[in-house]
């Protein structure tokens, strides 16, 4: 296991839905609240918040809050890299670098993220490699049940995000 690369993982899951909606469920705030956040703030360049269905920017600041936290635990950061289409980039627990890309393979929609620009140390390694891991692995599920659930689950089209 000495040639690990601690410092990065990627994990992708396919999901019955079009490219449009996937992206939308990355990059609005109505979106992410519906299958991963509790709360979703983006705020312009201008420090203008966005609208829960508006698109978010490169150049965006993020404030999020997790389900089963309280308010005083928030995730902030930065929207790197939005192509309105297929690609998302921010920052993401410290230094790490978070993209996600959304692209057909053989006729199947595939969510794929990377975390990268994980520190290589001890609590690094357990945290931010491992943890995040697990944890992405949780809501990249999550997204795919939602897509692909029962429409009285709320079901995420590009027309309800």
């Amino acid at each position: 296991m000495s040639d690990y690369d601690w410092s990065k993982f990627q994990q992708r899951i396919t999901i019955k839905a079009d490219m449009a909606a996937v992206y939308k469920a990355w990059t609005t705030q109505q979106g992410l609240e519906k299958w991963f956040l509790r709360s979703a703030i983006f705020h312009n360049t201008n420090e203008v918040k966005r609208h829960r269905t508006e698109f978010i920017h490169a150049g965006d600041d993020y404030v999020w809050m997790w389900h089963g936290y309280s308010d005083e635990v928030k995730e902030k950061g930065k929207i790197l890299t939005a192509s309105a289409t297929d690609t998302v980039k921010f920052s993401f627990s410290g230094n790490c670098l978070m993209t996600i890309l959304i692209y057909l393979e053989r006729g199947e929609m595939i969510c794929e993220l990377t975390q990268s620009n994980i520190p290589t140390d001890d609590k690094s390694r357990q945290e931010l490699h491992i943890g995040c891991m697990m944890g992405w692995n949780f809501f990249l599920t999550n997204l795919k049940s939602v897509f692909e659930g029962s429409n009285s689950l709320g079901i995420l089209t590009e027309n309800n995000l």
